[in-house]
């Protein structure tokens, strides 16, 4: 249901309230822009600074925040029926999604209220979305898909309480038709990602709601107690998903039998995090400028993805904006963005240099112009010098910011693009990158392929599992699948191989 849409997206324009004036909420994890007021924009990002809080104690994680290019921007626009243009696809439901990209993860929802201690189905996308990303982002692991999806329903039902406390694990009420009324799905198959796959209904089915259901049972149930770490113990030493099961949960029918009584119950219980164990940082808000404002559908659109025909439009549109507000950098390096998006790789660079003198530090403008500067390195009377030149803009632009992944990819990028081995300090920035953002698709298939070449079969492995067994298919869901099971396969010829040479 909660699909990453990568599919390209309809123009869209935005309608907002006359005097709506657009905000930018700054936290040590979020960036949030919103055309609503400055109080409800600080109590959403508040709530998300919260919800974090709540996810790091629950799992003693790492308190350093990311790099501030790093952290997960969130659009929030008027209407859900604005959310559906933009993602592009079909669902009427749909509230709200979530794009995982290193460097440049968003978010687009509509409007939140944030009047009420439960949540609205808006802002529960999105905590549904953030849990997947907080899970990838603290571990290399690949899970099932029932537990991915069922961590994330079960920690996406929260709730906000006056005293600055969440909680965490409240009962999956949206999923009540669901379980209702939904077509079943039988515990084995629910267990086993792959059979699931292969025989899944085609009608819409109760899988979300049965896999928060068996989480949340095994969070609370006494007599379950230790069987959910068992299970994942079971999985980390080369159990198949349905052995961990079984040697975790032991009769699997008698599995299904608990979880409906357990659905019967009527009190359940959550997990209470007072706002001591929070330690959220400050929120910085500012009103856009003029000009930010103006473009700021452009940037949503521009930042969501687009295909030929709408960057044409789109870049428009831009250059009207920017021909009003010349002297804005924010707005010069939206335009580049545009610019480049529509092919036109000498207009991105002047457009970004336009905005860089203005602002020396204005990374977007960096981004775009070093991009474009790759697109024209394969073409250039002298192609070293072209990626050289290419290259020293990312290494300009790891200098401001650097634990920013993009710089760290384009390096390495620039040298098998041009053909060429890429030196050790490219491959480690590469690494780098994917430890920055575990959750990008495409640079986890990236890393996994350089460690291909270089015969680290093991290697390769373990870093194309949680893309091969994504609860989110994506393009590169197949090829990962194929790809893992000739580096799982190689990796044993090699193991073989050497034990055969040291055992003559």
């Amino acid at each position: 249901m909660f699909r990453f849409l990568l599919l390209a997206i309809f123009s869209l324009t935005f309608v907002a309230p006359a005097q709506a004036a657009w905000h930018e909420a700054s936290s040590d994890h979020f960036i949030v822009y919103s055309n609503q007021s400055e109080k409800d924009v600080r109590k959403f990002t508040d709530r998300l600074e919260r919800y974090h809080g709540a996810m790091r104690w629950r799992f003693n994680g790492n308190k350093a925040a990311p790099s501030p290019s790093n952290r997960v921007t969130v659009y929030v626009v008027n209407r859900a029926s604005e959310v559906r243009k933009l993602s592009g696809g079909d669902n009427r439901y749909l509230q709200g999604f979530y794009i995982p990209r290193a460097g440049g993860s968003l978010a687009i929802v509509s409007k939140v209220k944030t009047t009420a201690q439960r949540i609205s189905l808006s802002e529960q996308t999105l905590l549904h979305e953030y849990a997947h990303h907080y899970l990838l982002a603290s571990s290399a692991r690949s899970y099932p898909r029932w537990f991915s999806e069922g961590f994330a329903e079960y920690y996406s039902a929260a709730k906000f309480e006056k005293d600055g406390g969440v909680g965490l694990g409240l009962p999956a009420y949206h999923r009540a038709g669901e379980l209702a009324f939904a077509k079943p799905v039988p515990i084995e198959l629910l267990l086993n990602t792959s059979a699931y796959d292969t025989k899944k209904s085609k009608a819409y089915d109760s899988f979300y709601g049965r896999s928060w259901a068996l989480f949340h049972m095994l969070q609370f149930s006494e007599a379950r107690k230790g069987q959910l770490p068992n299970y994942l113990k079971a999985l980390a030493r080369g159990n198949s998903e349905i052995e961990a099961a079984r040697a975790a949960f032991g009769d699997l029918k008698k599995l299904d039998k608990d979880i409906n009584r357990y659905l019967k119950n009527r009190k359940m219980s959550y997990l209470a995090i007072p706002a001591a164990r929070l330690n959220t940082g400050p929120i910085i808000i500012r009103q856009l400028r003029a000009g930010e404002a103006a473009i700021m559908p452009v940037r949503i659109q521009s930042k969501r993805g687009v295909n030929e025909e709408q960057a044409a439009e789109l870049l428009l549109e831009a250059r009207e904006i920017a021909a009003k507000y010349p002297n804005d950098p924010a707005v010069l390096a939206i335009l580049a963005e545009a610019e480049y998006d529509a092919g036109n790789d000498a207009e991105t660079i002047t457009a970004a240099d336009r905005a860089l003198v203005l602002n020396p530090k204005e990374i977007n403008a960096h981004i775009q112009k070093g991009y474009a500067l790759a697109r024209l390195a394969p073409d250039a009377e002298d192609e070293a010098a072209a990626w050289k030149k290419m290259r020293r803009q990312f290494v300009k632009l790891n200098r401001i910011e650097n634990d920013h992944p993009i710089p760290l990819i384009q390096f390495y990028r620039s040298y098998r693009e041009q053909g060429v081995d890429p030196p050790m300090i490219a491959v480690d920035g590469l690494a780098r990158a994917l430890e920055l953002a575990p959750y990008d698709s495409g640079l986890r298939w990236m890393m996994a392929n350089e460690f291909i070449l270089q015969k680290k079969y093991d290697w390769a492995a373990h870093t194309l599992g949680p893309l091969a067994h994504s609860p989110h298919q994506t393009n590169l869901t197949e090829r990962a699948q194929a790809l893992l099971k000739e580096a799982e396969a190689k990796a044993l010829e090699a193991k073989k191989d050497k034990e055969a040479a040291g055992g003559s």
